[in-house]
């Protein structure tokens, strides 16, 4: 065979490889988001911690970028997860701080979500857990033994396997519940009180994990020779604290420590499937959390700090309410072993989703949400990028006993103003199990005496320098009162604007 002969042979080779190749290789990429419940920002060992170990995580950040200021909208599980989905600030709608089973849909008719964005684009779109976000309207409430709509495939999603509210004892698939048996149907009372149903409420805490986490590989498996999303939201780690036995003594943090142990198996088996598969090249792996972590009794008191070095917790407006881990791999395209200081929100996702699925949001989509994408590859970015930020930490419907006023808080670059007195949860009086307190932790915070009182002369507001002081422990509102201004003055436009995109 001569030389001209075989060089076309191998130019013949390459280019129908390239053609098989282009074939069965998606255009654009998969995408898992993985959104943990409770997860503190120091709650996996390659953000800090030492009492419990988290390789499989770990991976995600060793092989992509590992985000330093990451933020939830919110110190709630509800109104986080309505802002994930929609790009929009929870707080621009109003009853969205709490659903209980009852609750109706709270993603209005015809707002675009991540999972109506993606399959706009080609994908088929799957979300496997707790969804949290209620099912009817309040013009037909929901009828437990039938059908549960609107609801999840509502929002955009070809798939739902999951529970309805912090796992209230059942398991939905699509539009219904399973398991019903019609000579005993459940009926309900005033917020997540039920009678009958007894077949259908079979779910074991103990199982929870290992049965939403079959569903995610099966739904992987199922959907892995064209593009997917897959939205997957453990129960782990909110209480209460039940891991299988199989990680019981685990860690060196109790319950709460083997409960991350049980998320971390999830994640790992999650990425050995993408691997498996080889859809791992392809596949842009999210992972973060809904809120701060909690301090708990047994956990704190085997030396773990859950939300460290911040102040506050999960109900806080303060950094440890909702500064999370944010990790982040895509093979080829995300710089391996990096750490990123960009501001983030959760409700970055629909813009950042639009970035990389080459679409362009429609005006009145994600009015919250920015592109976050040349953050994610390691681009520097003139112009789009995130530079404030808007949170809230508590609201009357959050915590169903007692009646409170909203707390916000407005960032821009590293000044931080809280337009109030406190964080939220740590500095209020009333306790609530199994939350420990301002006190009790040992929290730092010149408005507030060693024991958790506020002092006589405390200040109106707080105003934190989160560069000098990232723990929120010297409240500087004096010294700049022309930087309060200023960020009074944000928080109004942003507020009024309906947008900050």
């Amino acid at each position: 065979m001569n030389t001209q002969i075989r060089l076309l042979l191998c130019l013949i080779t390459a280019v129908v490889a390239s053609v098989l190749h282009a074939a069965v290789t998606p255009d654009k990429p998969n995408i898992v988001l993985i959104l943990a419940d409770d997860l503190g920002y120091n709650d996996l060992s390659c953000q800090g911690a030492t009492k419990l170990k988290t390789p499989a995580i770990d991976r995600i950040a060793k092989e992509g970028v590992r985000f330093t200021d990451a933020h939830t909208p919110a110190g709630l599980c509800c109104p986080t997860r309505y802002g994930v989905l929609t790009g929009r600030y929870p707080w621009r709608r109003s009853a969205v701080t709490w659903a209980s089973p009852g609750a109706p849909l709270l993603i209005e008719d015809g707002r675009m979500t991540t999972a109506t964005l993606l399959k706009r684009a080609g994908y088929t779109t799957g979300i496997i857990g707790k969804w949290h976000l209620g099912f009817g309207t309040r013009e037909k409430p929901v009828d437990w033994n039938g059908e549960l709509k609107p609801g999840p495939l509502e929002a955009g999603f070809d798939y739902f396997f999951g529970d309805v509210s912090n796992r209230w004892g059942v398991y939905v698939e699509n539009h219904r519940i399973l398991g019903l048996d019609p000579n005993d149907p459940i009926q309900t009372g005033k917020g997540e009180k039920r009678n009958g149903g007894k077949a259908a409420f079979a779910m074991k805490n103990e199982d929870n994990a290992r049965v939403l986490h079959e569903k995610a590989i099966a739904f992987i498996e199922r959907n892995k020779d064209k593009p997917f999303h897959l939205h997957y939201v453990p129960n782990n780690i909110h209480t209460p604290l039940t891991p299988n036995a199989k990680f019981a003594g685990t860690s060196q943090a109790g319950k709460y420590g083997d409960f991350v142990h049980e998320l971390d198996w999830s994640v790992g088996e999650l990425l050995t499937t993408l691997d498996r598969l080889k859809l791992a090249d392809n596949t842009l792996v999210i992972f973060t959390s809904d809120n701060g972590g909690v301090y708990e009794k047994e956990g704190f008191g085997a030396g773990h700090r859950s939300c460290a070095p911040f102040n506050g917790q999960k109900g806080d407006v303060w950094e440890g309410g909702n500064r999370v881990p944010f990790l982040a791999r895509w093979p080829g395209h995300i710089p391996v072993g990096k750490t990123s200081a960009r501001l983030l929100c959760l409700t970055d996702m629909v813009a950042t989703f639009a970035a990389i699925t080459g679409q362009s949001l429609p005006v009145d989509a994600g009015p919250d949400s920015f592109n976050a994408l040349p953050a994610l590859l390691g681009q520097s970015q003139a112009d789009g990028a995130r530079t404030n930020l808007v949170m809230q930490a508590r609201s009357a419907s959050v915590f169903r006993h007692r009646k409170q006023e909203d707390l916000w808080a407005v960032r821009e670059g590293n000044w931080k103003l809280v337009m109030g007195q406190g964080s939220g949860y740590s500095t209020e009086k009333t306790e609530r199990a199994p939350y420990l307190k301002f006190s009790q932790v040992g929290m730092v915070n010149s408005d507030f005496t060693p024991d958790g009182q506020l002092k006589p002369d405390a200040l109106p507001m707080q105003l934190y320098d989160l560069a000098a002081d990232p723990g929120e422990t010297k409240n500087v509102y004096r010294e700049h009162p022309e930087i309060v201004t200023r960020l009074a003055k944000l928080f109004e436009q942003l507020r009024d604007a309906k947008r900050s995109r």
